[in-house]
Parts: structure tokens; C-alpha cells; sequence
């Protein structure tokens, strides 16, 4: 695994451009089934991910990119996770 870098852009800047790639390029082509899947989208090439598992949408977008800049989110849903207690 390469070591870790600086990211390029603020948290911001990350959600606006992945929010706005996902609407735009990768929500229209999901299907049905993939609701609930996450989505793994690398902002500057906009190449994607989907799968029911979150590391592996990552691990799989920085196999093909390691330099990638990832903007994860939860198809059909505001947040990837969610946060709480019990």
C-alpha cells in the first residue's frame, strides 16, 4: 500500500465535486439492486465503485487509481454511515 498523502482539496470541496459526480454520472445508471450499496467515486477521474461492502468499493477504486481522492456514499441514502448511540 502506498503511503498515505496530503488530500488536495478541503472535506468541502471532496463532498461538493463526488455529491455532484454521483448525481450527474453514476446515480442514473444504477439499478434497483444497488440500493444500499456503496458508492466509491474518485473526483478527479470520476471513475466509480459499487459494492455492498465499503472497504472493498475503496480498495477497489485505489487498485485501479492509488492516488485516487475517494468520496464515499451510501446509494439511496444521505450518509454513508450512520452514527448514534444505543
Amino acid at each position: 500500500m502506498t503511503p498515505a498523502t496530503e488530500p488536495r482539496r478541503n472535506k468541502e470541496e471532496i463532498a461538493r465535486v463526488g455529491t455532484d459526480i454521483y448525481e450527474r454520472r453514476v446515480r442514473p445508471l444504477l439499478k434497483p439492486e444497488d440500493d444500499g450499496s456503496f458508492v466509491a467515486i474518485d473526483i478527479t477521474t470520476e471513475e466509480y465503485e459499487v459494492h455492498k461492502d465499503d472497504y472493498t468499493a475503496v480498495m477497489s477504486l485505489h487498485r485501479r487509481n492509488p492516488g485516487a481522492e475517494v468520496w464515499l456514499l451510501r446509494a439511496g441514502s444521505q450518509a454513508a454511515h450512520k452514527l448514534g448511540l444505543r
